[in-house]
């Protein structure tokens, strides 16, 4: 009995941090704005640097942490390049281009203002992707204005900005992230996770085939795949568990059970997502928010520069979408492969806590901008 005593506090922690954001997010959507912003709000609220109730953050980030391997684990699964080539076919260039200008052209500025290297370039990527779970939200509120061919656009960058950020972060960790070990091991170590990606990804079709009328095992061996192959990448390969997580879901996107996989982990990914989101809203640190508004609004002017108006142009150029204005803008949001790549960053010292505290301001306002600019971008766009 003393062991379920001493749990029920951490449970009852849980639960009351989910009711407060779900009913943080229930309003945020009232009033025209993501629920993610009530996510966000409600990690504040209950971060170790307000007053008021306080969580226990650290129980709460681990459930984060989950959350975002099954997240990026399900957006791994759900890609389907040759749907995209089909209807998009300028998407796979552009997306691409679009992120590795960014991730170059931004590293160059980070660096003058002082950044060290590996600092500059996960920062610059960070900014030269989207967030997922947002644009994903974009295409699916009630309140949208974005026809079918900017969603599916939309999606298709998205997905195709993750593919070439986690191949880019994979390289940048490897080569400038593990000081004193040689970079040709570094990279030969991130082969050597892809193999076994690759292997696992064989082996589990054969697997769900056998049980794919017990439900309850296929969804505990599709969750538990993905976990597994997150977690052995960062303990046997030294990569972090969201871009593992990332490459073992695209690594079985292929098979014919993906449908089923992502159907069973989506559950998991919505609940654990919401921790995600509150546990980034606990990091923000209200006493540093003055001095981090100067390089958070160069985050966002960086983010406009090299992402805004490259995605607009690529767009125009390769006539992607209807409605290019649209595209840009639900594009322009720094999301949460910032807090991922941010937290690697600040972990090494390649980022001060004022720096990080500026990521953190930047994803909230990037987020709430974007969510409500989208809605009215299209009349611009078609007046340009």
């Amino acid at each position: 009995m003393a062991s379920i005593v001493e749990t029920a506090p951490l449970v009852l922690n849980v639960g009351a941090v989910l009711l407060v954001a779900a009913t943080s997010g229930l309003a945020a959507r009232r009033v025209g704005l993501p629920a993610i912003v009530g996510y966000l709000l409600t990690g504040l609220m209950v971060s170790p640097f307000t007053p008021g109730l306080v969580a226990d953050t650290q129980q709460i980030a681990i459930l984060a942490d989950i959350g975002v391997v099954l997240l990026l684990f399900e957006v791994g699964i759900e890609i389907d390049l040759r749907r995209i080539k089909n209807e998009h076919g300028a998407v796979l260039w552009a997306s691409p281009a679009q992120v590795i200008l960014g991730t170059a052209l931004g590293t160059v500025i980070f660096l003058w203002l002082d950044l060290p290297l590996y600092g500059a370039a996960l920062l610059a990527l960070s900014i030269a992707m989207s967030s997922s779970v947002v644009i994903v939200n974009i295409t699916r509120s009630r309140r949208r204005t974005t026809s079918v061919a900017t969603e599916e656009a939309l999606l298709g960058w998205s997905v195709l900005q993750d593919i070439t950020g986690v191949a880019i972060a994979a390289f940048i960790i490897a080569i400038l992230g593990n000081e004193g070990q040689n970079p040709v091991m570094a990279v030969i170590g991130l082969l050597g996770f892809v193999v076994l990606a690759v292997i696992a990804s064989r082996l589990l079709p054969s697997l769900l085939k056998l049980i794919r009328w017990e439900s309850d095992l296929f969804l505990i061996y599709s969750v538990a795949f993905g976990l597994s192959i997150a977690a052995l990448g960062t303990v046997v390969f030294d990569i972090p568990m969201a871009l593992a997580s990332f490459v073992a879901g695209l690594a079985i996107n292929q098979s014919s059970d993906t449908d089923d996989v992502r159907k069973a982990v989506l559950p998991f990914r919505d609940l654990f997502q919401v921790l995600f989101f509150v546990i980034i809203g606990t990091l923000v640190q209200p006493d540093l928010i003055v001095e981090s508004l100067p390089f958070a609004a160069a985050l966002l002017a960086v983010m406009v520069a090299l992402k805004t108006l490259p995605a607009f142009l690529f767009a125009r150029f390769g006539k992607i979408g209807d409605s290019h204005g649209q595209l840009a803008v639900g594009l322009s949001q720094v999301g949460e492969f910032s807090f991922v790549l941010g937290s690697t960053a600040l972990a090494a010292g390649a980022l001060s806590k004022v720096q990080f505290n500026a990521i953190l301001l930047a994803v909230i306002a990037s987020i709430i901008i974007s969510t409500l600019a989208v809605r009215r971008a299209s009349r611009i766009s078609r007046s340009i």
